[in-house]
């Protein structure tokens, strides 16, 4: 089908909740997007899904899929996998880039391969001699960051100071999680960069109030700073874009994403994780960002769509 369409002409589906720890805010993000391609004119209905209830992809008078899961089964390229076996249209990056954006060990090989930098890393093993860790850990940072290896939003992440405590973080959250990474800790500023068909967005400064950027930091306090323009520097500024860029590349994503980086007090972006599928609340990070740059929730969403429908040649109008 080719030639310019109304957006009444194409129907959308949006997918949310989902089977992970997101799953509530996968639902407002859903919720979000839904009413936003429905105040564009786009024809438009939504689905709670999990592995179990799929139904909705058997609708064969649907263009497109607006993914809008968080964790895993979302953002872990296994919906993906689904998608493109059954040949239907989805929004965001495939399976092969979901599941290296997932795993962060995988993220951080890839971007280490692409000349990234990347804070490093050690994978815990819960059998290995717990002794022996401590005393690579002396000699490997000075403080330490333990994330589940498989997680998003913040779940499971905690910031310790000494070897020892390192170590039995990392036995906790491997018990909760699974595999688990001990990252050395980078003092620095944090950002996040959307990325939207391939251009970064304006960049934010994220400031909590607490000791780090935690899942209470980004959905609970208040008191949370997402602010723009706190960079002089445009050659800096550039920095960090092209880094944020790279790691979009680096690991094959498409339509869109929101990079995390930690700038260090030598102003080296660092980069921590690739999102493929953020948050898209009216509180969330990417749609902040796109309306700095001016889009609106409702742009942002149909440029979304007419991406994943461009081999299709639809234009929406």
């Amino acid at each position: 089908m080719k030639g310019k369409l109304k957006k009444s002409d194409i129907k959308a589906a949006v997918v949310m909740g989902g089977i992970g720890e997101e799953r509530d805010i996968s639902i407002q993000s859903g919720t979000c997007v839904a009413d936003a391609l429905r105040q564009a004119g786009v024809n438009t209905v939504t689905a709670d899904i999990s592995p179990e209830s799929l139904d909705i992809l058997d609708d064969r008078s649907i263009d497109v899929f607006f993914l809008a899961l968080h964790g895993r089964f979302g953002e872990d390229g296994q919906l993906q996998q689904i998608l493109e076996d059954k040949s239907l249209r989805y929004t965001g990056s495939g399976p092969a880039a979901s599941r290296l954006a997932f795993d962060k060990t995988a993220g951080k090989r890839a971007f280490t391969q692409a000349g990234i930098a990347t804070p490093p890393a050690i994978e815990f093993n819960p059998d290995c001699d717990l002794l022996k860790l401590e005393s690579q850990l002396e000699k490997f940072a000075d403080k330490f960051v333990i994330k589940p290896i498989r997680q998003g939003s913040s779940f499971g992440v905690s910031i310790v100071t000494d070897p020892h405590q390192a170590v039995a973080a990392a036995q906790e959250t491997a018990d909760k999680f699974g595999d688990c990474i001990i990252e050395k800790f980078i003092a620095g500023r944090e950002f996040t960069v959307g990325i939207l068909l391939g251009q970064p967005l304006p960049i934010i400064e994220i400031r909590p109030k607490t000791a780090f950027y935690d899942y209470h930091a980004k959905y609970v306090d208040e008191k949370t700073e997402f602010l723009f323009d706190t960079i002089n520097d445009p050659a800096l500024t550039a920095k960090i874009n092209a880094a944020a860029l790279a790691c979009f590349n680096a690991l094959g994503c498409r339509h869109f994403a929101r990079v995390d980086i930690i700038l260090s007090r030598d102003n080296v972006p660092f980069a921590l994780e690739v999102n493929t599928i953020p948050g898209f609340t009216s509180h969330s990070l990417l749609p902040k960002a796109a309306a700095k740059a001016g889009f609106s929730m409702s742009d942002l969403c149909v440029k979304i769509i007419e991406a994943s429908l461009k081999n299709k040649s639809k234009i929406l109008l």
